[in-house]
């Protein structure tokens, strides 16, 4: 492989592993995490509720196992959808491309263990898409204003880091564009940085400081000074065990879903300039405190629990794509792989290739366009 395919590989196969582990613990704290398994998680584990299918009638999908989740789907949809637009997305493109992807075709879903649409899927904040642009006819740059605001764009952008790699103000800039057909509010805002954190991750020489660099001189709002607060802490923590208390004191004050997860105040996922989601403040304080390292990153995410799947996904995006594909342990990768019966590989070297053909177009352009402005400006 190149650098890009490695990298590339690495944050799309280890965004799908994060999620895969994280399923299995979402929604519960660590303590409860500890007494279901008997120990921290350390791997793929079985689902936490032995039942799965009638200990939540609103969500009967089979969690854990190895099995990915609507993160990894749609980080997939999204990565079919630049192999079909062929250049960068943007809101437009969501109703374009996008809702035919979850609409349109019959996908295995490891959850459902069934083929079906990933519409019948995917958590209300997505079928907004959907409802929003297919059936609502919304104008795409509009659409995202008054759906939940959550983590729900921010989870499966990392093909939008990937296809702007090593440059995180163009990952920033497109994300927030394609988002606003989602989200708004923090949530758009948290997509633009985590394609952000990705771009940085992909850069030749990057490091976990060099990634919430980025992060903090992009982010705005309520946003920055949760990532800055968690990662100010996280420094100061030597192991992701034992990190727990102190990481949700840092993001509590920003983050309006209460600490017991399921019990959501009014306040809960509206619009706000002051605060923030959680998963990406703690998916980067896990790599703070693992120093880039892939497992300690992810195994962090995975044992805080909450909205665990998608803390452990961005983290392992991001640092999946710091180390390459060698730093995801291959045991996750040909576990999950096989539990979900989903090539976990293949979607990262395709969107690598879109990255070498978007980034030669964007050569061309930008010498045009120097060529333009060197003729405007010459005496």
């Amino acid at each position: 492989m190149t650098p890009l395919e490695d990298r590339a590989t690495g944050c799309v196969a280890g965004a799908a592993v994060g999620d895969a582990l994280g399923g299995a613990t979402e929604g519960w704290t660590p303590e409860q995490i500890v007494q279901r398994y008997g120990g921290r998680v350390e791997g793929i584990v079985p689902p936490f509720n032995q039942d799965w299918r009638n200990a939540r009638p609103v969500a009967p999908y089979h969690k854990g196992d190895g099995h990915i989740t609507d993160d990894t789907l749609m980080t997939h949809a999204l990565i079919r959808v630049y192999e079909k637009a062929g250049g960068h997305l943007d809101a437009y493109s969501m109703a374009e491309h996008l809702v035919p992807e979850l609409m349109g075709e019959r996908r295995w879903i490891p959850e459902l263990e069934a083929e079906a649409l990933p519409l019948q899927r995917i958590f209300l904040a997505e079928k907004w898409i959907v409802a929003r642009l297919h059936y609502g006819h919304a104008d795409p740059r509009e659409a995202g204003v008054g759906n939940i605001v959550n983590c729900g764009a921010a989870m499966y952008v990392a093909p939008v880091g990937i296809v702007n790699a090593a440059d995180p103000d163009a990952a920033y800039a497109e994300a927030v564009d394609l988002a606003g057909a989602h989200q708004s509010s923090y949530g758009r805002e948290a997509a633009g940085v985590m394609a952000a954190a990705v771009a940085e991750a992909m850069r030749p020489g990057a490091t976990a400081d060099s990634v919430v660099a980025a992060c903090l001189r992009l982010a705005k709002d309520g946003t920055r000074a949760a990532i800055e607060a968690v990662c100010e802490t996280a420094a100061g923590l030597g192991h992701w065990d034992g990190s727990f208390e102190a990481l949700r004191a840092a993001v509590r004050p920003f983050d309006t879903v209460a600490d017991t997860y399921r019990d959501q105040g009014l306040g809960a996922r509206r619009p706000s300039r002051v605060h923030s989601i959680e998963e990406l403040p703690l998916a980067l304080g896990f790599l703070v405190i693992a120093k880039g390292d892939f497992r300690d990153t992810v195994l962090g995410g995975v044992n805080y629990g909450r909205d665990a799947d998608s803390i452990a996904s961005m983290g392992g995006a991001i640092a999946g794509a710091l180390g390459g594909l060698a730093s995801v342990p291959p045991e996750w990768v040909e576990g999950v792989a096989a539990a979900s019966r989903t090539d976990l590989v293949a979607p990262g070297l395709a969107i690598a290739g879109v990255a070498r053909r978007v980034h030669a177009d964007d050569l061309v352009r930008r010498r045009a366009h120097e060529s333009a402005f060197a003729d405007l400006d010459h005496a």
